[in-house]
C-alpha cells in the first residue's frame, strides 16, 4: 500500500481496510437507525389498504391493510442480518441498543415539543357554542344551511373534525404511544432475532445462509408485530378508531394477521439480496463471517453457501 493512500486516513483508523470496514458498517447501521426513527414517527398516522374479502353485502369482511410504519420495517432486519453475518453479534447487538437510545430520544423530544408553549393561535371564543348547536342539530336529524340539509353522519364528521387537535399533538398523541409500543416490541424482537440468527449459524456451522435468515426474522417479526399491536391497543392509541371501538377483536387481529404477512413476504424477498451482498462484502472487506465461531470442529466455509 502506498504512502500517499495511507497520508489520507484519518489518525484513528488503522489501515485503508479498517476504514473501508467502518465506513460499511456506518452505512448498514446508519440505514438501520435512519430507518427505525422514520417508522416510529410514521407509526399509524395512515393505514395502507392492499386488498378486502368479503364485506360486499354489508358485511364487515376481512381487510389487508398495514400501517404505514411497517412499510420501511424488513429493512430494519435486513441490516441486522448483515451486520450479524459480517461484523458479528457483539456489534448487532450495540446497534439495537442505540436504536433503543434513538426511541428514548424520540419521545423526549416530543415530550419537549408539546409541553413548550407555541404560537397556535386560540380557538374563537364561540367555537365550543358552535359544535355543541351542531351536535344538537346531529341528532335531531340533520343541520339546514340555507336551503341545503346535512344529514346526521356528516354534521358528526365535521364536529368531530373540528374538535381535532393541532396537526402536531395529532401527530405527538399516535407517535408518542406507537413509539412507546415499539420501543417494548423493539428490544425483544430485535435482539432475538440476533441470538436465533447466531444460533442457526452455530448449528449449520456457517451453511445455509438462506436458513438462519428467515428463521430468525420469521420468529423475531411475528413477536414484533404481536407485540407492538397488543401494546399500542393496551395504551389507548386506537381508541379512537371505530373499527376498534365496534369489533376490537377482529380489528387486533387484522392487524396482526395482516402485518406478520406483510413481514412475511417481505423477509423472504430479502434472502435473494443477503445471498448476493454477503460473499461480495466478505471479500471486498477481508471478513471472515465465521470468524466467531471458529471453535467449531467443522467451521465451514469462509462465505455463504
Amino acid at each position: 500500500m502506498s504512502v500517499t493512500k495511507h497520508a489520507k486516513l484519518h489518525p484513528i483508523e488503522a489501515s485503508p481496510i479498517h476504514a473501508r470496514r467502518e465506513r460499511v458498517f456506518l452505512v448498514m447501521s446508519g440505514v438501520f437507525l435512519g430507518t427505525l426513527v422514520m417508522l416510529n414517527i410514521l407509526g399509524i398516522t395512515r393505514f395502507i389498504e392492499f386488498g378486502r374479502i368479503g364485506g360486499e353485502d354489508g358485511g364487515s369482511g376481512w381487510v389487508f391493510a398495514v400501517a404505514v410504519g411497517v412499510l420501511p420495517y424488513p429493512v430494519t432486519f435486513l441490516c441486522t442480518d448483515l451486520i450479524s453475518e459480517l461484523f458479528g453479534r457483539a456489534r448487532a447487538n450495540a446497534v439495537v441498543w442505540v436504536g433503543l437510545l434513538l426511541n428514548a430520544w424520540v419521545l423526549f423530544i416530543l415530550w419537549l415539543a408539546g409541553i413548550l408553549p407555541g404560537m397556535d393561535a386560540p380557538p374563537p371564543e364561540e367555537l365550543p357554542a358552535l359544535l355543541d348547536a351542531m351536535r344538537t342539530a346531529g341528532e335531531s336529524g340533520g343541520l339546514t344551511i340555507g336551503e341545503r340539509t346535512f344529514d346526521a353522519s356528516t354534521v358528526a364528521y365535521m364536529t368531530s373534525q373540528s374538535e381535532r387537535p393541532t396537526t402536531f399533538f395529532e401527530v405527538r398523541a399516535l407517535a408518542f404511544g406507537a413509539t412507546l409500543a415499539s420501543m417494548i416490541a423493539y428490544l425483544v424482537a430485535q435482539f432475538t432475532d440476533v441470538w436465533m440468527f447466531h444460533f442457526w449459524k452455530k448449528l449449520t456451522r456457517g451453511r445455509h445462509l438462506w436458513l438462519r435468515n428467515n428463521g430468525s426474522t420469521l420468529v423475531s417479526q411475528l413477536i414484533d408485530t404481536v407485540a407492538v399491536i397488543l401494546i399500542t391497543a393496551w395504551l389507548g392509541v386506537f381508541d379512537g378508531a371505530g373499527e376498534y371501538q365496534s369489533s376490537p377483536v377482529n380489528f387486533l387481529l387484522q392487524l396482526i394477521v395482516t402485518g406478520y404477512v406483510f413481514k412475511f413476504v417481505s423477509a423472504l424477498l430479502d434472502t435473494a439480496p443477503l445471498y448476493w451482498l454477503v460473499p461480495r462484502l466478505a471479500r471486498w472487506l477481508d471478513i471472515d463471517p465465521m470468524a466467531e465461531h471458529r471453535h467449531l470442529e467443522d467451521p465451514g466455509p469462509r462465505s455463504a453457501q
